[in-house]
């Protein structure tokens, strides 16, 4: 990396910007999964700084048990204190941490970025939402609306404590989606919420990422088989169903759903389809009819041409620079080179790098 990493600072030169780190992480054998998730997951700024301050704060507190969390951490502080703006960090002790964890990922077998991302912040909301629980029971005495740790008890009600926990990790990933029915028979509409940290969505041949999430919010009749048992009709009836985003997150993920199981194949297949990904967001398609708008500031690439090998680089923007991380390499490139990982316009083709996992960030949550 020492060549990479001079020639960064170079490429850079007084644009380096101050007090930002850039180093390329090792790889165990097949750990591109989880260094190219690391890589954006540090360059998402409100999150990494919940992170450092985390560490900080249990380092006052003195010896805490391991976790996925504290090693997370640990890595982090390690990255953001080194010396040199450039170089190499070994994940050794979180990777292992990754795989006692989880014996999906204990193999050498070719893992799934998204998987792991999942896997990865669902484990930091376990862990903190018990660290919460813990710190309230040895705070009964005090008063019940005071704030503890990562989340907050609310008020008491009727002496019973309604409690919602609400993480940083949700504050900077978690959207809620409304899943409304409505009943064809007597127009009664049935909603029901659900939280989500990505949005899954379905690509087709030369398709952008508006028309895919316009699909996903597409209204679904629901008939034949698949009626809808309505509450107020107290019985299966023809319904129209659709999703909408009631509460969009602050950074928006996006999992294109690029490895689809082929029946007639008996496997899965990788969809090298083209799927234009803008710079700039508009997220329409939200219950109130407002515009949200975001900004691209990280790409999961996958290279290859199968679900079951393959490579993951990603590509960040850090103050106004895009640069490409590949395990213990790092470049810087140009804004233009984002668009060679749409995918291909045709089948039949040698390109084999496409994006996988889109972060966006809201415009003016930074």
């Amino acid at each position: 990396m020492g060549a990479s990493g001079s020639k960064l600072e170079k490429a850079l030169g007084d644009q380096f910007p101050e007090g930002e780190r850039y180093f390329g992480l090792e790889n165990f054998g097949n750990t591109c999964y989880c260094n190219s998730v690391l890589q954006v997951l540090y360059f998402c700024v409100p999150f990494r700084e919940q992170l450092l301050e985390y560490y900080s704060n249990n380092k006052k507190q003195g010896d805490i048990e391991e976790n996925l969390l504290t090693c997370l951490a640990d890595l982090f502080t390690q990255v953001s204190s080194q010396k040199k703006k450039t170089g190499v960090i070994t994940p050794k002790r979180f990777v292992q941490r990754v795989k006692k964890e989880n014996e999906l990922f204990r193999s050498y077998m070719h893992q799934d970025a998204h998987e792991f991302l999942n896997f990865l912040l669902n484990e930091l909301v376990d862990i903190l939402e018990k660290e919460t629980t813990a710190a309230k029971c040895s705070l009964d005495h005090s008063s019940p609306s005071e704030k503890i740790n990562n989340g907050h008890v609310q008020p008491q009600v009727n002496g019973v404590h309604k409690e919602t926990l609400v993480t940083w990790v949700h504050k900077s990933f978690q959207g809620i989606l409304t899943n409304e029915t409505r009943c064809l028979w007597c127009e009664t509409v049935t909603a029901r919420e659900e939280t989500f940290f990505d949005l899954s969505l379905d690509i087709e041949q030369n398709s952008s990422i508006t028309s895919c999430l316009k699909n996903f919010s597409s209204t679904e009749t629901l008939n034949a088989e698949d009626k809808f048992f309505c509450d107020k009709c107290c019985s299966l009836q023809e319904a129209q169903k659709r999703m909408k985003i009631k509460k969009p997150p602050s950074i928006l993920v996006i999992h294109l759903k690029r490895f689809k199981y082929i029946e007639q194949l008996g496997r899965h297949k990788k969809l090298s389809y083209r799927v234009v990904f803008p710079m700039e967001l508009k997220l329409n398609n939200t219950v109130d009819g407002t515009d949200m708008e975001y900004s691209l500031f990280a790409v999961v690439v996958h290279l290859g041409s199968g679900p079951n090998h393959g490579h993951y680089v990603s590509l960040v923007k850090s103050h106004g620079h895009w640069l490409f991380f590949d395990d213990d390499n790092v470049d810087m490139i140009d804004e233009s080179t984002v668009q060679t990982f749409f995918g291909s316009a045709q089948e039949s083709t040698s390109n084999t790098d496409h994006g996988y996992i889109l972060f966006y960030e809201s415009i003016g949550a930074r």
